[in-house]
């Protein structure tokens, strides 16, 4: 027999059993995808350590999964022929909405669907060989499901008006359940909150007139190169700096002494929809060039919004930005940390405000790109005259691009 291992390179990471992806009985192949578990951050699949036949599956969704524990087995003696065993209900179930929506009528296409395809697929009622696939092989991405579903084939009907209804209390609802990543935020959240650093904050603003004249000179030329140039690259490149100078920011508070990082590991904040948010790392930051920055942006921030992020992809960060300007918030306080870390960047709304500068020593009033950033700090860790240092560093590098 061989043991299907949810492998132990997940090793950190909180994960519940979400679901079997085969039943007993089925016949699967090395490296087959068997079924998938879900963490605070991705959809991880386990695959098929071998050929055989599913023999048993020990867990069920919600079940905890810890690295290294056996989840089921395969027969590797019996790689041909019929099923013959039968499956409880719950899996024949499972595989069978799978197929349904599968090009070939069995399990095969649904294997070839990643994590996020498959459930796009299957929470959207469609049918895997209707939608045209754009990947390597002609594998469908998430990219073309959401073109499928921004055009389908027949018009979809509206929903009729209901009319007013006059008792609140009686106004009609529906319940969304949380899935394993929603709940694990909102438990990161309120632990990090209320019960393990007290939080404070500092803001500044920063003129991005430097920043947006060096974007405008070199976003096509970084486009050409398959890279987007976007102002977080800027930010990032500007907190890079500023944890050089103020290093104890790149830090991690314990009971007996801080813990700080040599090296510089960029959390960023990405934006899911309505599926939550997951937070991406640029690893070992420091010494990388605006360009390198914005290569790994590109690569990251798509791959996350895409349901193709792998767990050492979102480990292991030492400092977080996050970005809420980009949804029109001018700034958010407290931005909670992002536990273990020992502070967090609020990067606002970028907008055009009046200010009054100094020009060869005459006060005069000019329209300027302005944008309100925040440092959110665990006090135990740091003070009011780090936090205050840092911004400085990440205004004074922003402010100087046209200088550089």
């Amino acid at each position: 027999m061989l043991d299907i291992v949810f492998s132990s390179d997940q090793e950190g990471t909180k994960a519940v059993f979400a679901r079997w992806l085969v039943a007993v009985g089925d016949l699967v192949s090395t490296n087959d995808p068997v079924a998938e578990v879900e963490t605070d951050k991705v959809m991880v699949e386990i695959a098929a350590p071998g050929d055989g036949r599913v023999v048993s599956l020990d867990l069920s969704e919600g079940d905890a999964v810890e690295p290294g524990m056996v989840v089921g087995q395969l027969d590797e003696t019996d790689t041909s022929g019929a099923s013959t065993i039968e499956s409880s209900s719950e899996n024949v179930n499972e595989v069978a909405r799978i197929a349904t929506t599968a090009a070939s009528g069995s399990t095969e296409m649904a294997r070839r669907l990643s994590p996020a395809v498959r459930r796009l697929v299957t929470e959207n009622d469609l049918e895997a060989s209707q939608i045209p696939g754009t990947g390597r092989g002609g594998r469908i991405t998430v990219g073309d499901v959401k073109r499928y579903l921004a055009s389908p084939p027949e018009p979809i009907a509206k929903a009729e008006a209901k009319a007013p209804v006059a008792d609140m209390q009686a106004f009609a609802s529906h319940d969304v359940p949380h899935d394993q990543m929603r709940k694990r935020i909102a438990e990161h959240m309120v632990t990090s909150l209320l019960h393990t650093a007290p939080h404070v904050t500092s803001v500044f603003e920063v003129d991005l007139s430097g920043v947006l004249a060096h974007r405008k000179a070199h976003k096509a030329d970084y486009a050409d190169k398959g890279v987007s140039l976007t102002i977080t690259a800027y930010i990032v490149d500007a907190c890079i700096k500023a944890l050089q100078a103020v290093p104890e920011v790149n830090s991690r508070f314990h009971e007996d002494h801080l813990q700080v990082f040599d090296d510089i590991n960029i959390g960023v904040g990405t934006a899911l929809g309505d599926k939550g948010l997951v937070v991406p790392v640029l690893h070992q930051a420091q010494g990388k060039d605006l360009f390198d920055i914005a290569s790994m942006l590109t690569d990251l921030t798509s791959r996350a919004r895409g349901g193709q992020l792998q767990p050492a992809d979102v480990r292991h960060g030492t400092f977080t930005i996050s970005n809420h300007g980009v949804s029109g918030s001018l700034f958010a306080t407290p931005i909670i940390i992002n536990q273990p870390q020992s502070a967090i960047l609020g990067v606002g709304k970028l907008e055009k405000r009046v200010k009054v500068v100094s020009v060869d020593g005459e006060d005069v009033i000019k329209i300027l790109p302005m944008c309100y950033i925040s440092l959110t700090i665990d006090h135990r860790a740091l003070d009011a005259h780090q936090t205050n240092e840092f911004l400085s560093v990440v205004v004074t590098e922003l402010e100087n691009w046209q200088t550089r």
